[in-house]
């Protein structure tokens, strides 16, 4: 495994003397549900430090968004009522109004917040000159490109080391991957970095051979296994990279904070080139920090964690964070998706402080590259928040945690809602244009027409795009005030002209998006499981054919909500035109979407720029340069099979790496090994091995030492 020693992986003892802490058995990392609503860890430290709750920046945030939600549902009351009371039909439009419209209030009131802090000066970050404290850097991986992944953490790893402080941090490679070629090239990567940096390099590398729970399990694992040795653990992804100041000072900010149980910081995306790609990299970079600066203001101690580019004590996490396998079958039962949102509560439940350094520089991470590729992510992160409607009523969780899975849960229900309001909205006025008026409802012999108040509709349109765009022009206000930043994006010229630029774009990427993100929510209420695939990373486009196929009923419900509109009102037609256009043009979207060449051409003309992408960070630079030496190595792109068997060297060391093998009951048979131990043994080359073996059968033989072996030894001959 080329690990340190490990604790008893069984018990959950540390049974390491030289400076290894002692992690109770009594907080397992795995427990009934039951358990996770009663269980109190009441272990080691506990945080007694009375601290400030930000109680003036939660009300206003959250009345504030109350009172917004009701002057606009009164709004859209007075502007279905002007013929009088409002018909059934008509409520259930205010009723979905009001819930879409809180969403974007609370999100308008947090960004008003986070203006406001902004603009306050900084405090400087002080470089800190000695650390007591030792820190794990684990970067968990699934299947991901070995030559970027190992290339960052080399780049971090010098980077760190740069700083003075690297003697604090060891480094972890937590594989994951279930494909044999990613496998071995990760083993191909990390004996290549480890025979570079040398044996006090303090690398290891870790692959699974079952990856229970998915990335939850990867770190409970680890924990489990090696934690004691560390008192924190900075949680990396496999696109996260991070200064070696953010790095140290994390480490830092957490071993002067004892109450402290997890650090996030806000990543900034980077090194995006596709036209999707670069407008999210844009949009996180100009409004991010606003709404990151109003969460993390009313938040305060009780925040959230993402789950990547964050320190947390390993304490805190050994003793609170038994992540249980919820009662059912997927996909709202077994292992939680969204992981890190209910390890942020446990944490916080246990009395521990959870909270956000967004001003912290030296965080970034990468996105993927299209509208497709967003979706397919955003489909296991829907199933995950929807699963916390199990647990927002577990016992002792803060009001805040529970606030962070409301929100979370209400960020998925509301693209079905919206969609629902303009369902509703067509059948009232399909309503208007087809019933015959009511001569008795009214006063007199004043006939009564079912009709809205043109005026109040159109001032409640505005109302809604004013509260739905003021993050954006907030952020906006900020850039264009820092002199720095307004000149890397171009200027101001260029900045506002990008920004346009992005809401454009961003307005007909959004029908297409409700529509998707709306399926996937169906889905899972219909008990479709999402599964866990990788997330894919790289500029590259998708086949037209895949996109045609992808988007047709789009397209489709588009063309026929046109067609519909036109027929029953132009008012509906002219009121739903910028969905209906964005629906007809999902397919080309979509494929511009992924087009490098489109998103260089802007990037030419200094539009979507961020100050990053005209002046990359040093770590990004060396990250890219490592990453062009290791392509050239061929990491990627060697078949695992030929790999092993043409370098007789990396199929012992990959053997060594493997776990001890564990004692199988009596009469079970693998039948993928079994297949793969016939196949091996009757291929007379690696040719024919390669040929017959399916990619279970593969990861079967590179388990087995013995086949390995046999493998190695094929074409001996010609060898």
């Amino acid at each position: 495994m080329m690990l340190p020693p490990a604790t008893d992986a069984g018990s959950g003892r540390e049974t390491v003397t030289d400076g290894g802490r002692y992690l109770p058995p009594e907080a397992p990392l795995s427990m009934p549900v039951q358990d996770l609503a009663r269980w109190d860890p009441g272990l080691g430290h506990r945080p007694e430090r009375r601290v400030r709750t930000p109680w003036p920046e939660r009300i206003l945030v959250f009345g504030g968004a109350l009172a917004l939600t009701a002057f606009g549902g009164w709004q859209m009351v007075e502007t279905v009522s002007v013929s009088g009371s409002p018909t059934a039909l008509q409520l259930v439009l205010v009723v979905l109004f009001c819930l879409t419209f809180s969403w974007i209030a609370l999100a308008f009131t947090s960004a008003v917040l986070g203006f406001a802090t902004l603009l306050r000066r900084p405090r400087p970050t002080p470089n800190p000159a000695a650390l007591r404290t030792r820190t794990a850097v684990l970067m968990p991986v699934y299947n991901e490109a070995t030559a970027r992944t190992f290339a960052g953490i080399e780049a971090m790893r010098e980077a760190v080391e740069a700083t003075g402080l690297g003697d604090h941090f060891d480094w972890f490679v937590l594989s994951d991957s279930t494909q044999p070629d990613a496998w071995i090239a990760e083993e191909r990567a990390y004996l290549d970095l480890r025979g570079r940096l040398g044996p006090e390099a303090r690398l290891y590398y870790r692959h699974r051979p079952k990856n229970h729970h998915r990335k939850a399990g990867n770190i409970g694992d680890f924990v489990t296994r090696w934690g004691g040795r560390y008192d924190h653990m900075l949680v990396l992804d496999a696109d996260s990279l991070m200064s070696g100041s953010a790095v140290v000072a994390l480490a830092a900010a957490l071993e002067t904070d004892p109450d402290a149980g997890i650090i996030q910081t806000l990543p900034l995306i980077i090194n995006r080139n596709t036209l999707f790609a670069r407008l999210q990299q844009f949009a996180a970079r100009i409004y991010g920090p606003v709404i990151a600066a109003g969460l993390a203001a009313w938040s305060g101690r009780d925040g959230n964690y993402w789950g990547h580019n964050a320190i947390i004590r390993t304490r805190a996490f050994a003793d609170s964070c038994g992540l249980p396998d919820l009662p059912g079958k997927p996909p709202f039962g077994g292992h939680i998706l969204s992981h890190d949102f209910v390890e942020a509560a446990l944490i916080r439940r246990a009395g521990w402080a959870v909270y956000m350094l967004h001003r912290l520089p030296g965080s970034y991470e990468e996105s993927p590259p299209s509208l497709i590729d967003v979706a397919v992510r955003d489909r296991r992160w829907a199933q995950g928040n929807l699963q916390h409607a199990r647990v927002i009523g577990a016992a002792g969780l803060h009001p805040a945690t529970r606030q962070h899975f409301a929100t979370g849960i209400a960020g998925y229900l509301a693209s079905p809602l919206w969609l629902l309001q303009l369902v509703v909205g067509i059948l009232l006025v399909l309503q208007t244009a087809t019933e015959r008026p009511d001569y008795f409802g009214g006063a007199g012999f004043s006939p009564v027409f079912p009709r809205f108040d043109p005026v109040r509709a159109l001032q409640l349109f505005g109302l809604t795009m004013a509260v739905l765009l003021a993050p954006k022009f907030l952020g906006l206000i900020l850039a264009l005030l820092d002199g720095p930043v307004r000149r890397a994006c171009g200027g101001a010229g260029r900045l506002v002209l990008s920004s346009l630029v992005e809401i454009l774009l961003s307005a007909l990427v959004a029908p297409v998006a409700m529509v998707i993100q709306s399926g996937s929510v169906m889905g899972i209420l219909l008990g479709r499981d999402t599964g866990w695939n990788p997330q894919r990373r790289d500029d590259g486009s998708i086949p037209l054919r895949d996109i045609v196929v992808r988007h047709r009923w789009h397209t489709l419900l588009g063309l026929v909500a046109g067609v519909a509109a036109f027929a029953i009102a132009t008012s509906l037609f002219l009121w739903m035109s910028p969905t209906i256009l964005g629906l007809v043009l999902a397919i080309p979207i979509s494929w511009a979407s992924g087009q490098l060449g489109l998103g260089l051409a802007l990037k030419r003309r200094l539009l979507l720029a961020t100050p990053e992408e005209v002046a990359p960070p040093e770590i990004a630079v060396r990250a890219a340069s490592l990453a062009a030496r290791n392509a050239e190595l061929g990491f990627d792109d060697a078949d695992s099979l030929a790999a092993l068997h043409g370098d007789p060297e990396l199929a012992r060391a990959h053997t060594r790496m493997l776990p001890l093998g564990q004692r199988r009951p009596r009469g079970a048979i693998d039948p993928d090994q079994t297949l793969a131990t016939a196949k091996v043994c009757e291929a007379e080359t690696v040719a024919e091995a390669q040929a017959w073996l399916s990619p279970k059968e593969r990861m079967a033989l590179l388990h087995d030492r013995a086949l390995v072996d046999r493998l190695v030894r094929l074409d001996a001959r010609e060898r």
